[in-house]
């Protein structure tokens, strides 16, 4: 095991002091980071751990985890359980168990998450690329705002990992794109090695293989803007310790290309056991290097850069990043979302002006409702979103066009949601008309309860949003809503007709009638 020193990051949240826990099941290895979240929001690591696991050489090669490597997980967890332990971290709201693409891509996922479960006690989340690409993006603000120069460029945030590259590219603080493509380190030297092809070959047949993969970055990328590369991950850090002798680690490191590529050479000629013998490598470790390397050096190149920027962030920095900021959600990343969810729908030719209206007026709603939908402030998100995207289905067809929105939002990559929020919001526009939630419904019937009624709520709201642009002139500009017994009254300033709104509520108010236990009144204040 090796141990990192402690670290601070800031964070926007408040409240006691709270000692947690985020494990890492990498496709190499799997990490510990324990950590304090004091008053003031920030993170104070206070140890970190590292074992060597066989993983990804499973999944990668066989297409499942083996019973030894099971095994030899649970033995880790159940040592790191221990660490735990000592520093009083013991209930399940402390600790964060994630896994990455060697445990969703395994065909056994399952049945090892399940025997992790009851060897260990963690239940064991897979992580969605999209949920990498958004923790990526939490590690990553700091270094942003600390570098003001960057913020004028466009800063390309790339880690190459054992099953897959994550790509992220910002302008400003704004995500332009995020990319998850199946090029892995590890994935890419099994991938080889099947092949049984001659040591003078794989170097070129590797580089063939990345170049493939780097063909499809270069297209994606923006070029319109001066660019620099930020690599995150455990094998770029490793060559900045290398070729940087004393590497501040709480400063970015700036390597020239000449000199990567002459290390990435030098990594590529030695074996496996020769890395592990002169490196101090753990024998996953060596066998992603060079290749993690090689993929760096390339890209760099293809977009003609002299050095590639390093930052000693990771996976674990993101996660202990959401347990401080726990169900609150930080304006900008929810203006990210929200950037997203418009690209989309600008895709699909959707009515901008109305959906935008509609997002606003649904968030109105949502914000004066509290007292009654009682949701985390993280659902107005999604219901943001599908207020933008409830309409895309027109692209298709006007009929059913609400089942044709859920199918393209279900189904389209959306930066910062998870394939879960996505189905959550798609549901939330596909019953922004028509008939409500039912259980035989697809995709409904694979939400469990606390999500059906969070999908059943955020429609009833969406359908009054939605009622009250009925006219589709962005009228009603302004809403207050109260309570009065067992009905709630909509009260609309400056309006001199709303009599269509008031028709449309009462063809489309029996979702929120039936949810909340509420009929709905619109009325014009006075004066």
């Amino acid at each position: 095991m090796s141990a990192k020193p402690s670290e601070t990051t800031p964070v926007e949240s408040s409240g006691p002091i709270r000692t947690v826990a985020v494990i890492d099941m990498g496709t190499a290895s799997i990490r510990l980071a324990v950590a304090e979240i004091l008053p003031n929001g920030s993170v104070r690591k206070l140890e970190s751990l590292s074992q060597a696991v066989n993983l990804g050489r499973d999944t990668f090669t066989r297409g499942a985890i083996s019973t030894e490597t099971t095994e030899d997980c649970v033995q880790v967890l159940r040592s790191y359980r221990k660490i735990l332990r000592e520093y009083q971290i013991d209930r399940p709201e402390q600790v964060r168990v994630v896994a990455t693409s060697a445990v969703r891509e395994a065909s056994n996922s399952l049945a090892f998450i399940d025997r992790i479960y009851i060897g260990t006690g963690f239940p064991v989340e897979p992580l969605e690329p999209a949920e990498v690409n958004h923790l990526t993006y939490l590690t990553i603000q700091p270094l942003l705002k600390a570098e003001p120069a960057l913020g004028e460029v466009e800063t390309l945030v790339m880690e190459v990992g054992g099953g897959s590259t994550e790509l992220l590219a910002i302008r400003g603080a704004n995500v332009v794109f995020s990319e998850t493509y199946r090029l892995g380190s590890l994935r890419l030297r099994e991938t080889l090695e099947a092949l049984h092809a001659p040591v003078v070959k794989v170097r070129k047949m590797m580089e063939q293989q990345i170049e493939r993969t780097i063909d499809d970055m270069a297209a994606s990328i923006p070029r319109d803007n001066l660019i620099e590369l930020v690599g995150v991950g455990g094998d770029v850090r490793f060559a900045a310790r290398k070729l940087i002798a004393e590497w501040d680690s709480t400063r970015i490191a700036r390597l020239p290309i000449k000199a990567l590529e002459q290390l990435t050479d030098k990594i590529l000629g030695q074996t496996t056991d020769q890395l592990v013998r002169k490196q101090r490598l753990s024998y996953p470790e060596a066998e992603t290097l060079g290749p993690a390397l090689l993929a760096y050096v390339l890209l760099a190149k293809r977009l003609e850069l002299k050095q590639l920027l390093v930052t000693n962030v990771s996976l674990r920095d993101g996660l202990l990043i959401e347990l401080a900021a726990g169900d609150t959600i930080t304006e900008e990343f929810s203006n990210q979302i929200i950037r997203s969810a418009t690209d989309l729908g600008r895709k699909f030719q959707f009515d901008e002006v109305h959906a935008t209206h509609v997002a606003k007026l649904a968030g109105d709603l949502f914000h004066q409702l509290q007292a009654e939908h009682m949701l985390s402030p993280r659902t107005e998100v999604i219901l943001r979103v599908a207020a933008l995207l409830h309409e895309v289905g027109l692209y298709i067809s006007q009929r059913s066009y609400h089942k044709h929105s859920l199918y393209l939002i279900r189904n389209s990559d959306m930066f910062g949601l998870s394939r879960r929020d996505l189905l959550l919001a798609a549901l939330v526009a596909r019953y922004h008309r028509r008939a409500s939630p039912q259980p035989s419904h697809e995709g409904y019937n694979t939400l469990d309860r606390d999500q059906r009624v969070t999908v059943q709520k955020l429609a009833a709201i969406l359908r009054l949003a939605d009622a009250l642009d009925e006219s589709r002139s962005q009228r009603i500009k302004e809403i207050k809503c109260q309570r009065d017994e067992d009905r709630l009254i909509i009260t609309v300033p400056q309006v001199e007709d709303v009599s269509l709104e008031q028709l449309t509520l009462r063809a489309y108010g029996s979702l929120f009638e039936e949810t909340f236990g509420l009929s709905v009144l619109l009325r014009i204040a006075p004066g």
